[in-house]
């Protein structure tokens, strides 16, 4: 007997004692403050400020417009859980829920690929890059980026909710995702739904995972090559935002599969854990690493600051 469930409950930390929720929602919401100003900062910045328009920071426009997305899409009903005890979602509300989080999480994969590709081209051929990577097309491959998980995304919808539900209505997450959901299924369809899901999420995840091992590894032996020390350690520099970035989406990710796989298993909150580690500590600490780990965009700030200090201190002497 199978019945069409209304709605689905976030259990959020299963074995988070009750006095603690107040301190954990905290953490969430700071988290959660810290993507909301640290992404619009980025946008804000990089629209105002017409030097730095460039390929690579229209790049981290993307990245942090999907950061912003993400979070604004799961933190705040996570935070209303705890502060509110508002767990409820609507059985339609969670699967437009899950859709986003693994859409957006396939167009993260794809934007590293590109920004992959745009140091490649920086470093490896040099002479040739305005020719091949302009505004334009930057523009253009991060829409496309955009634009191939959608279908995939949708498949993977379409397919959960083709299943009947007859079990538990409670998603042990804090948000809704596919796992947590389709587990809550009962039909024998379920494990060729899931193998079909895994086999699509790997495709967004894993072929621009190579194209972005690929590219660094060329750009390190192109680095290592370098007769220079000075231009070694400037083309270095030049990649270590955009490493910092890609390790921060992929490792932790890849710890969890590969934990998964050899038979290594996780208590349910350490994997709640985990999860949110590697879905929403990037999109709050990308900001700080494109402001701090940037060139350009920390001596445009440095120069902005010493303007204002300059502007404070002329304003006093004529007072």
């Amino acid at each position: 007997n199978s019945t069409r469930l209304d709605h689905f409950t976030l259990l959020g930390f299963p074995g988070l004692h009750p006095q603690y929720y107040g301190p954990v929602s905290a953490v969430m919401f700071v988290v959660y403050l810290g993507i909301v100003f640290g992404n619009i900062f980025i946008l804000a910045f990089v629209m105002y400020e017409k030097n730095i328009q460039k390929p690579t920071y229209l790049i981290f426009c993307h990245l942090a417009l999907n950061d912003l997305t993400f979070g604004t899409l799961t933190l705040p009903k996570i935070i209303a859980k705890y502060w509110f005890d508002s767990s409820l979602l609507s059985f339609y509300g969670c699967f437009a829920q899950m859709f986003f989080v693994h859409y957006l999480g396939s167009v993260q994969s794809f934007n590293l690929m590109v920004m992959a590709l745009d140091r490649l081209m920086s470093i490896c051929i040099p002479l040739r890059y305005s020719a091949f990577i302009s505004n334009p097309v930057v523009s253009g491959l991060c829409g496309i980026a955009w634009l191939i998980p959608l279908p995939v995304m949708m498949v993977t919808v379409f397919d959960a909710l083709s299943l009947p539900f007859c079990k538990s209505n409670v998603i042990a997450q804090c948000y809704c995702d596919h796992i947590s959901i389709v587990s809550q299924a009962c039909s024998d369809r379920v494990p060729s739904v899931t193998l079909k899901a895994l086999s699509l999420a790997m495709f967004c995840l894993l072929l621009p995972l190579v194209f972005i091992i690929f590219s660094y590894t060329s750009i390190f032996a192109v680095i290592l090559k370098m007769s220079n020390a000075v231009g070694r350690r400037k083309s270095l520099s030049t990649c270590t935002p955009q490493i910092f970035v890609t390790c921060l989406f992929y490792l932790p990710r890849c710890f969890v599969y590969i934990a998964t796989s050899t038979g290594f298993s996780f208590s349910l909150d350490f994997r709640i854990f985990i999860v949110l580690l590697y879905s929403l500590i990037p999109a709050a600490v990308n900001p700080l690493i494109y402001c701090f780990k940037t060139q350009d965009i920390k001596k445009c700030l440095f120069m902005k600051l010493q303007r204002a200090r300059i502007g404070i201190e002329m304003r006093r002497s004529r007072e």
